[in-house]
C-alpha cells in the first residue's frame, strides 16, 4: 500500500493516452467553459420569448442570479457574436444563429435530464446537474444517452 492510499486517498490509475490526447481533452473542457455563458443566455432568452413573449434584461438577471450590469455586458458580447439583437430600452431577441444555438442547447438539456431521470435521479437534481453536464457532453455520449433511453 502506498503512502497516499494509506491516507485514504484514491490512487491515480495509469493513463493510457498520449500527452496530446490528454491535452486535447483538457482543451475541449476549456472550450466548453468558454461557450457556457452564451449557451445559457440564448437558451434562457428563447424560453422567455416562448413563455412570456419577450426577454427583458431584468428577467434574465433574475433567472441567472446575476446583476443587471452583468447581463448588459454579456448581451453586448452575444450581440457582437451575432446571436442576439437589441434596440435600446427594448427586449432582447435571438438572431437566426442564436435561435439555432438555443435549439441545440434545449435538445442537449432534454436528453441529459431524461437520461439522469432514467438512472433514478430526482427531477430537481437532474435539472440542476444537467445545467453543467449539457455544456460538456460530447455528441458521441449524447447519442449513447439517446440510444439507452430508446431501449426502454
Amino acid at each position: 500500500m502506498t503512502k497516499l492510499q494509506s491516507q485514504g486517498r484514491e490512487p491515480f490509475e495509469a493513463v493510457d493516452r498520449t500527452p496530446e490526447a490528454q491535452a486535447d481533452g483538457f482543451a475541449t473542457v476549456r472550450q466548453a467553459h468558454e461557450s457556457e455563458m452564451a449557451e445559457d443566455y440564448v437558451e434562457l432568452i428563447a424560453e422567455l420569448i416562448e413563455t412570456r413573449g419577450e426577454a427583458r434584461p431584468v428577467e434574465i438577471a433574475e433567472r441567472l442570479g446575476v446583476k443587471p450590469p452583468t447581463v448588459t455586458k454579456n448581451i453586448s458580447r452575444l450581440k457582437a457574436a451575432g446571436l442576439v439583437r437589441r434596440e435600446p430600452y427594448r427586449a432582447i431577441f435571438l438572431t437566426d444563429a442564436g435561435q439555432d444555438l438555443a435549439e441545440i442547447c434545449r435538445r442537449r438539456h432534454r436528453v441529459v435530464v431524461a437520461f439522469l431521470l432514467s438512472l433514478g435521479i430526482d427531477k430537481e437534481t437532474a435539472e440542476r446537474d444537467a445545467e453543467g453536464i449539457e455544456h460538456h457532453v460530447s455528441g458521441t455520449t449524447l447519442e449513447a444517452f439517446e440510444r439507452r433511453l430508446n431501449q426502454k
